[in-house]
């Protein structure tokens, strides 16, 4: 037996001669609704195949001496530019805020629009120490009794006390550079003289903190990344208090596949509200406060393998040739079988 005849024998798809073939309507059709599932099958697999996946990774964080930039945009509703002060302070009791930290604050009207801006470099204050407010409050206090108002916060009073007659808010965001340590930051009216805030409204529990934080980010976003407390709104009806919302905040890498890294931060978060009495000698604020975890995540985008979507592929496509073949051949005897019943009946 010669070689040709043995590669013929191993043949497995053998040929018939044409007018062995018998063409059909039902084959036809088979045939086309075949291919037309072949075709959406092919697309959906090229589909899959092109998307890129994501794939979590972690680890020990070994990042060090590296800061935490907090991007900050949030609106008060019921309190004016004036009267807010911001605070980063991190565990040592200090603040660990970058000198080119950027604050900004918009003035806004009773509905809402924007009346004006400034710059707040003013509001973040540099050389804070962890003593408790109160106690810098109360010499502030025996201060302004024994030397009485000054005119800079007379008229500060008498600004307030019109912007708040006239229903103003304020907008407030820019970005905090802080050391990669726990901490805390807060929008509060702090920064006030303590009588002076006494004067202005008439008690702790007139100071609304009702707030829309519309982004608050450790870093820059990337591909489907989700901040939990973008577009949260707080809106006080009864008395005032204190909001808390304690953040975990965990390092993460973004590997493209262009193998650029984007180093950011997700974070988890619950928050608690304390309300406030008459006799409270503390003021309403917003804090945040943060902690850092000790595992980083890494988010690498991958290509799907070129062997796996071929082999997807065949059996896709396989699968769908062979079940339109069985098709094609039951309903070719059904047919048949209908017409030689009928042909019997009109012998008859």
């Amino acid at each position: 037996m010669g070689v040709k005849q043995v590669l013929r024998a191993m043949d497995a798809f053998p040929r018939a001669e044409e007018h062995l073939l018998q063409k059909t309507k039902s084959g036809a059709f088979v045939s086309i609704v075949g291919l037309v599932i072949m075709s959406t099958l092919f697309l959906h697999e090229l589909s899959y195949y092109l998307n890129t996946i994501t794939v979590h990774q972690m680890a020990v964080d070994l990042r060090r001496g590296e800061t935490l930039p907090i991007h900050i945009n949030m609106t008060f509703p019921s309190l004016p530019c004036d009267v807010l002060s911001v605070d980063a302070i991190d565990m040592s009791g200090k603040h660990e805020v970058d000198l080119d930290t950027n604050i900004w604050k918009l003035r806004l009207n009773s509905d809402g629009h924007i009346t004006g801006t400034e710059y707040l470099s003013d509001l973040v204050e540099k050389e804070h120490k962890h003593d408790d407010h109160k106690d810098h409050h109360d010499d502030s206090d025996n201060k302004t009794h024994t030397q009485g108002l000054d005119q800079d916060a007379e008229n500060l009073i008498k600004k307030v006390k019109q912007a708040l007659a006239h229903g103003e808010g304020c907008r407030v965001y820019g970005v905090l550079d802080v050391q990669r340590v726990a901490g805390n930051f807060h929008i509060s009216v702090h920064g006030l003289n303590i009588f002076v805030a006494q004067m202005i409204f008439g008690g702790t529990t007139h100071v609304n903190v009702s707030h829309i934080i519309h982004d608050l980010s450790f870093g820059p976003k990337y591909p489907g990344s989700h901040n939990p407390l973008d577009g949260t709104e707080r809106i006080l009806r009864g008395a005032s208090g204190t909001f808390k919302y304690y953040i975990k905040i965990v390092p993460t890498e973004y590997r493209y596949l262009s193998k650029e890294v984007l180093p950011t931060n997700q974070f988890s978060v619950s928050e608690y509200f304390s309300p406030i009495n008459e006799f409270d000698r503390t003021w309403p604020a917003v804090y945040f406060l943060y902690d850092l975890s000790p595992i980083t995540v890494t988010i690498r985008e991958e290509r799907r393998n070129f062997l796996h979507f071929i082999t997807r592929l065949c059996a896709v496509l396989g699968g769908t040739f062979a079940l339109t073949g069985m098709l094609d051949k039951w309903m070719f005897r059904f047919l048949e079988a209908v017409m030689k019943k009928d042909s019997r009946s009109l012998v008859r």
